[in-house]
């Protein structure tokens, strides 16, 4: 074992039913900062079943140097005391510097047990990485006290350095079809399958709401609308860009609209296409939610609101006759038609 594999950064690559989901790609762009700054390599951690050669190679294409994949039918779904063993035995055999995962529902859960169990440090749900100099610990950001402040946290005495990253704050790399890299595919010991839980199986939730952190249109109200009815403005001119629909935390607040639609350090974090923000001024932890995305109008009669500085697109004007003027202008373009 090298000094370059016993010291790696590592991501991990979450996958569902056999595919790979995105946020395993744009940890990859994470990880390999934090790998490039120390010298050492990158390495995709995958646990899972059903994954093809074709996806492990993508990870190397977008930046892994490696791929160290445990897959059986056992695996096929997350359970987390038997995802967690397998994890905890890849740890102790490689001894990496540094273990990074997704703010998702896997990471949230895998992470903090794996944590106990090695036992090292944990920061969740960070929104910025760096290595210190001279020391190589991993500096930690998140948000505290509420997002009022962002507190920088470091693990100096324990590893791997372990912490999740919020999705869709990052984009991933470019794929490289010329990168080449190592696929280790590793025998599951069947020891460390838990027999305490069973998975009986998956039921989709019942919603016909696009996802907010999924979609490439997101329509963002906030107190600038002033009142609860006054929302419809959003959801109309969300339906009619087929987006999904978004709110600032001061719009949840106030019960306008439930949380699973706010944006921000305290919500979701999304990285549309076209973001756009109606009636919102852009406090930080806001604008720390929507930064990666492609290009973001914002909509407010101060001239001065934060928002606009961050825009692509600012538009100076009242609501209240801005939105119907871009929704009267939509449907002149498409002829009337929906």
């Amino acid at each position: 074992m090298t000094e370059k594999t016993q010291n790696a950064v590592w991501t991990l690559a979450e996958q569902f039913d056999g595919k790979l989901k995105a946020v395993s790609f744009e940890l990859l762009s994470r990880g390999r900062k934090m790998a490039d700054k120390l010298g050492v390599q990158l390495v995709s951690v995958l646990i899972g079943d059903g994954v093809s050669d074709q996806d492990l190679e993508s990870l190397i294409r977008h930046g892994a140097d490696a791929v160290y994949a445990v897959q059986a039918p056992e695996l096929k779904y997350f359970i987390c005391e038997t995802y967690e063993k397998v994890l905890e035995r890849l740890i102790r055999d490689y001894k990496p510097s540094i273990m990074l995962a997704a703010a998702t529902s896997t990471g949230r859960t895998l992470m903090p047990y794996t944590a106990v169990r090695i036992p090292t440090g944990l920061t969740a749900d960070c929104t910025e990485l760096d290595i210190e100099e001279g020391t190589g610990n991993l500096l930690q950001t998140r948000p505290a006290i509420g997002g009022n402040i962002m507190a920088t946290i470091k693990t100096p005495d324990h590893r791997p350095q372990m912490a999740t990253v919020r999705p869709k704050s990052s984009r991933p790399l470019p794929e490289d079809a010329s990168r080449r890299g190592e696929i280790l595919r590793i025998p599951l010991d069947r020891a460390l399958i838990d027999q305490r839980t069973q998975l009986r199986g998956y039921r989709r939730e019942d919603s016909d709401t696009l996802a907010l952190d999924e979609a490439d249109i997101v329509i963002a109200g906030g107190r600038g609308l002033k009142k609860n009815e006054n929302f419809h403005l959003i959801h109309d001119l969300a339906r009619q860009l087929g987006g999904a629909v978004g709110a600032s935390r001061d719009a949840v607040d106030r019960g306008w609209i439930s949380y699973p639609h706010q944006v921000g350090l305290s919500g979701k974090t999304v990285s549309p296409k076209i973001y756009v923000g109606i009636g919102i001024s852009g406090a930080i932890q806001h604008l720390a939610g929507i930064k990666t995305s492609e290009v973001i109008v914002s909509i407010n009669p101060d001239a001065d609101a934060t928002l606009h500085k961050l825009a692509d697109l600012g538009i100076v004007g009242d609501a209240f006759q801005v939105v119907p003027e871009i929704q009267k202008r939509l449907e002149e373009k498409r002829g009337g038609k929906k």
